[in-house]
């Protein structure tokens, strides 16, 4: 039976806890060291001879140990030195029993000077020295020996361990390598270090040699026979992070990563809270942060509606919204489960939040009557729409129906039901649209201007009610009589505005998902042009900023997110390829498949016309309106929804007619669907 069985045993017997047995088995070994400590004082003051001490000497040790051991128990407790995980004994452990020894030192000095009998001088100063060594020394063994100790449950041969590269030379890498060394059933091994900081090149960390800079990595692997790199740099730029990243893809290690800052300020910084690099890290600029004080004050107590809120960029938008405190969140999408997905995830996480989740179409105007009759919200935020660009390309009636017709139906209602302010998530493929999706975006865009223009001329009544169906409700509300509400409709003060950006990461339908699933198939992966560009943007970044964008809106503002640098789809497929394990043009092939109608190289924030203004949020401007003629675009609009209805073939024509800036160039299907 092994000793480690043998403790098992003596727990299960006694009905403890581990930690209690040791303690226990301290505090016997206590007894005896400190009693032996001050026994061989005496026995080195007489050279080593038990015979040559005096007889009245050895009495009163012999009377004064057991009281003394006692005290030092005592002692110990009350410093703690009973209740330390050992295996994680450092400085702070080694000063408390200095002071447990200088304590009980003292004690011992006059006490048994005063009670029993004046000792040797050599007896009150090799006594506390061996006492400090025999109890210091029994504890931190334990902590080496569990640094040494094979152990049948976690033994491992030297074959079979995996050797680390650690990027980063301090306090977090320190703290890493010695979670690392700790760590029985880990079977990585921190075989050197880089850091670019040139002072601790050729010194060691833990008995781990700082080999050089980042230049050192593509040879250093190489030499070490390194299969894995972990990347401790909590408090480099994203910048910088993305430059060592783009050397560490080159060696083909697995690459893991320490997220922030926020690890190392608490200390808790271990293998567990290593995660792999994802492909955000590779974007290489600082995430955007949002002051959230404005949006707390704008969405607290208030009556929230999500549409399209089971989708990513929904889905999201509920989640942070619910952070807000709410007075009641409404989700509204015509996909169930999507819907509810998200309403199980915010019932978990908030379980007093006042949830409602509804299934509809914001096509269908009395389906949105009745909500905004019965719920009353204070804010919208518009995020349903058809968004795939191929899928619209084939079915370009269904993105006029549900973006651009779906958008004027929730708007009107919001209208006049006393909303105080919509906010549409629009995107930059609006900006000179080549395909249906974008231009039905536009399409919303100016729909939003119309209704501003409109309520602050005081002419809301002039917004006409679309419909497909003409049924009035039984309450007889769903089709309003213009001319016997005409008081009400000049009291109207609703706020529209729209929110612009680009392709969000991990969305549904986005470029990642895809070339994704391309490489699980071993590829090809496929990329439209090797020189296409788009702008990216997380899905939290890109909806924290529509809300601080909706909270500062006045009404009828093309509020544009600052989305950064632009990044070649190219080099991002490249990169995914590389975090998979896999070398480009090597493992994986790309292939080039030609821009397709309707596609461009690069996406447009702005239109040309256009001009920003800025805000206080320096990632978030204000484009300038186009003006148009707003009149005749609610007339076209009518004859839109009617044409779209019919399904007519010639539907983007007419679409050209109404946006200026649309030059559709024939259909088909696409190689990227980006949001």
């Amino acid at each position: 039976m092994s000793l480690l069985q043998k403790k098992d045993e003596i727990r299960k017997f006694l009905g403890m806890k581990h930690w209690i047995v040791i303690s226990l088995m301290l505090v016997a070994y206590d007894v005896v060291a400190v009693s032996l400590a001050y026994f061989l004082a005496l026995w080195l003051r007489f050279d080593c001879s038990f015979n040559s001490i005096p007889k009245y000497f050895f009495e009163s040790w012999q009377v004064f140990a057991p009281f003394y051991a006692f005290v030092c128990v005592i002692v110990f407790y009350s410093l703690r030195l009973y209740k330390v995980i050992w295996r994680f004994a450092s400085y702070s452990e080694m000063l408390r029993m200095m002071a447990a020894t200088a304590v009980t030192t003292v004690f011992h000095i006059a006490a048994i000077t005063v009670f029993v009998k004046r000792m040797p001088i050599s007896y009150y100063i090799i006594g506390p020295v061996i006492q400090f060594i025999f109890t210091l020394g029994i504890r931190f063994l334990y902590r080496v020996y569990n640094f040494i100790r094979i152990d049948p449950r976690f033994e491992r041969r030297a074959s079979e361990r995996t050797n680390v590269m650690l990027i980063g030379a301090g306090s977090a890498g320190q703290m890493l390598i010695r979670d690392i060394k700790s760590s029985s059933g880990l079977k990585d091994k921190i075989v050197c270090i880089i850091d670019d900081n040139d002072n601790k090149w050729g010194r060691y960390i833990e008995g781990i040699p700082v080999v050089g800079g980042r230049e050192m990595i593509m040879s250093s692997v190489v030499k070490y026979g390194v299969k894995k790199i972990y990347i401790a740099l909590p408090s480099a730029t994203m910048a910088q992070r993305r430059d060592i990243l783009a050397i560490c893809q080159e060696t083909g290690c697995e690459l893991k990563n320490l997220p922030g800052m926020y690890q190392l300020v608490s200390g808790d910084v271990t293998v567990s809270n290593l995660r792999k690099v994802s492909i955000e890290d590779l974007l290489g600029r600082e995430p955007i942060k949002v002051q959230t004080d404005d949006v707390f004050d704008f969405i607290s107590g208030k009556t929230v509606l999500v549409t399209g809120g089971g989708g990513s960029i929904g889905s999201e938008l509920c989640r942070q919204i619910a952070l807000h405190n709410p007075k009641t969140l409404i989700i509204f999408d015509i996909y169930e489960n999507n819907a509810y997905d998200i309403q199980l995830e915010l019932r978990e996480k908030y379980p007093d939040l006042d949830l409602v989740t509804l299934i509809g179409s914001v096509r269908d105007s009395r389906k949105m009557f009745h909500v905004f009759e019965d719920y009353k919200p204070d804010v919208v935020y518009h995020a349903a729409a058809h968004k795939h660009v191929p899928l619209m390309e084939d079915s370009p009636c269904e993105a006029i129906k549900n973006n651009a017709i779906g958008t004027y139906k929730t708007a009107y209602a919001a209208m006049v039901h006393g909303c105080k302010r919509f906010v549409l998530i629009s995107t930059d493929k609006a900006v000179n649209p080549t395909n249906i999706m974008g231009a039905s975006k536009r399409l919303c865009e100016m729909i939003i201007q119309s209704f501003d223009s409109k309520i602050k001329a005081g002419e809301a009544a002039q917004i006409p009610q679309l419909f497909t169906h003409y049924t009035k409700t039984e309450s007889g509300k769903e089709k309003l009589d213009v001319s016997r509400n005409a008081e009400f409709f000049r009291n109207i003060k609703t706020e529209f505005v729209a929110v612009r950006f680009g392709n969000v990461l991990g969305s549904n339908g986005s470029v990642i998902p895809i070339f994704k699933k391309q490489i699980e198939k071993g590829g090809p992966v496929t990329v439209t042009h090797p020189d296409i560009i788009r702008y990216f943007m997380t899905i939290p970044e890109a909806v924290s900023l529509v809300m601080q964008a909706g909270t500062c809106a006045k009404g009828g503002e093309i509020f544009v997110l600052d989305m950064g640098s632009p990044v070649k789809i190219d080099t991002l497929a490249r990169n995914l390829i590389r975090l998979s394990g896999y070398k480009p043009d090597i493992d994986i092939k790309i292939d080039y498949t030609g821009l397709r109608p309707g596609e461009k190289l690069y996406e447009e924030k702005l239109l040309a016309e256009e001009g920003t203004k800025k805000t206080e949020n320096e990632k978030i401007h204000i484009g300038c309106p186009i003006k148009f003629d707003t009149d005749k675009f609610l007339d076209d609009l009518n004859v839109l929804m009617d044409e779209a209805y019919a399904n007519n073939a010639d539907i983007r024509s007419l679409v050209a007619g109404m946006v200026s800036t649309y030059h559709p160039q024939g259909s088909g299907e696409y190689c990227e669907r980006e949001k």
